[in-house]
């Protein structure tokens, strides 16, 4: 017996949201399903805190740094609430930010790794998201994945050390070890 899944566009999903079937609960839209999102161990909340003020620091109105905040992807049918994101200098009251607004995202995984290197991977690159960062912290590593083309990512390099700096402001140096 086939079972078919029922896929969620975006305005299902804000419907629910609004009718309060989320209420207490941690999820995001994923590339048309509603997905619980894990909670957050103590180095994974640390490291992001660190991370959100360093890039704040850098900012000088280049752009806004939003944490744990949604975005929204018309193209997969997602709404995921990256760790980190470096977004367009101006104001999301009507929206959440559209792919076309992001500089950067970064996730901290941890029990996530295998959901933010593969859907997420996958529908970052779809929305041709340049420049997707996934600090892998029970290996110790930064997965960088760059040049989105066809729904996949043509770059992936993988950091234990060093320093990385994002493509929209090669200007910042971000120590590998910090995210980490």
């Amino acid at each position: 017996m086939a079972v078919t899944l029922t896929r969620w566009t975006l305005d299902d999903y804000h419907r629910m949201i609004e009718a309060g079937l989320f209420v207490n609960r941690r999820v995001e839209l994923l590339n048309g399903q509603v997905v619980e999102t894990a909670p957050e161990g103590p180095d994974h909340a640390d490291l992001s805190t660190d991370a959100n003020e360093l890039f704040a620091a850098q900012a000088r109105g280049r752009y806004r740094v939003r944490v744990a905040k949604p975005m929204s992807i018309a193209a997969t049918g997602s709404e995921p609430e990256p760790d980190i994101a470096l977004v367009r200098r101006r104001s999301y009251r009507q929206g959440h930010p559209a792919p076309v607004d992001v500089y950067l995202i970064i996730e901290f995984s941890n029990t996530t790794l295998a959901k933010d290197t593969n859907e997420k991977r996958q529908a970052y690159a779809t929305a041709d998201i340049q420049d997707y960062w996934v600090a892998n912290l029970k290996d110790g590593e930064l997965i960088i994945y760059r040049q989105p083309i066809n729904g996949d990512y043509q770059i992936e390099q993988r950091l234990r050390q060093g320093a990385v700096t994002p493509l929209a402001f090669p200007d910042i140096t971000v120590a590998v070890a910090s995210l980490i």
